[in-house]
């Protein structure tokens, strides 16, 4: 019998990952324990703690109730986001395989998972949503769609704007995207189509095999890149090698007439470095999606500037990415066994 845990909270029930684990193809019969965590939270308060995880990792978070009696002799861990830290993975003598229904995993203390040889699953399960936005944000802040918008609502009829000197269409631009994993390579295939000129660094992916697959994108280097691109676009997770990849010397590098596009994690730009050259004009405008305080402080530096567009961390958010979820990692597991391989295997 296949013990099998799985942990819902507020955005994702545990009755869903009960459901999409019957479906993965698990040697059976299947003993599947459901636990829970946080899931009477509002989805705001749900979101801080989301958040709180994000920034400093799994360990000294309050755990899922039961799941130091159950872990022991479970084979399978399926997640959301609840933390598995290290204490945990101590416990779990006979773990097979962990599973999370999103992207990020910094809710799992992968190093040590890694040293237990447990592979870890996750999914880009809004990946598109997060490909669109980002192609969304070019739009907006290269053609003043946000900008207009707030002037209009105040009763103004503005013509004239920061970027009046290079405006142009986007298919006239180089973008430069800055990791060209499952949604980086999203916003490429988009791109491209559109007739732009796609500039790629990400030292971390096999470059050969991506160009031999038809992707038109040329590699260059991180200087190069910030040198040559028109929009810088971001699609890296945090991690020791990316934090504050972004600082005041690649900023400077950037063209006075370019702009900076952030749909992914706040850490991997310097925040002092970027609200100085924005404010200094140093590059003509930015969206992000993401900042480093969530919900934004009202005396927060970046909402001073007029030359930056700011959403609501919003742009994975389709009524379907997370209801989904399950069902995606589901079928990413089935495949997993069924050849041994996957490229969303940590």
């Amino acid at each position: 019998m296949s013990k099998i845990i799985v942990v819902g909270d507020t955005f994702v029930s545990s009755d869903t990952l009960k459901r999409a684990v019957e479906t993965m193809g698990l040697p059976e019969p299947l003993e599947i324990v459901a636990l829970e965590w946080h899931t009477t939270d509002s989805p705001e308060e749900f979101q801080r703690k989301l958040k709180l995880i994000e920034e400093n990792g799994p360990e000294g978070v309050e755990l899922p109730e039961g799941m130091m009696e159950e872990l022991p002799d479970a084979e399978y861990l399926f997640v959301h986001v609840a933390p598995i830290s290290g204490e945990l993975l101590n416990m779990a003598k006979k773990l097979k395989m962990i599973g999370t229904c999103r992207g990020g995993v910094e809710h799992i203390n992968v190093s040590l998972a890694k040293d237990k040889n447990i592979p870890i699953i996750h999914v880009i399960r809004n990946a598109e949503p997060v490909a669109d936005y980002a192609i969304g944000l070019m739009y907006t802040v290269t053609r003043n769609i946000a900008l207009s918008h707030a002037a209009v609502m105040q009763g103004k009829w503005p013509k004239s704007f920061p970027n009046d000197a290079s405006r142009t269409t986007l298919s006239a631009q180089t973008v430069g995207l800055v990791g060209l994993g499952h949604i980086g390579k999203m916003v490429a295939q988009r791109l491209i189509k559109l007739g732009v000129k796609v500039l790629a660094y990400d030292p971390f992916i096999d470059q050969e095999t991506l160009l031999e697959s038809g992707l038109n994108v040329q590699f260059v280097s991180l200087n190069e890149l910030f040198a040559e691109a028109d929009i810088v676009s971001l699609h890296m997770r945090v991690t020791p090698a990316t934090e504050n990849l972004v600082n005041k010397e690649l900023l400077a590098l950037m063209k006075p007439s370019a702009y900076l596009i952030n749909t992914a994690r706040p850490g991997i730009l310097d925040k002092e470095a970027f609200v100085a050259a924005l404010r200094k004009r140093e590059i003509t405008g930015a969206a992000i999606d993401v900042v480093w305080e969530e919900p934004i402080h009202p005396d927060d530096p970046l909402l001073e500037l007029d030359n930056l567009v700011i959403t609501s961390h919003i742009a994975g958010d389709t009524v379907d990415a997370i209801p989904n979820s399950p069902f995606l990692l589901a079928r990413t597991v089935k495949e997993y066994l069924k050849t041994g391989k996957s490229e969303f295997i940590i």
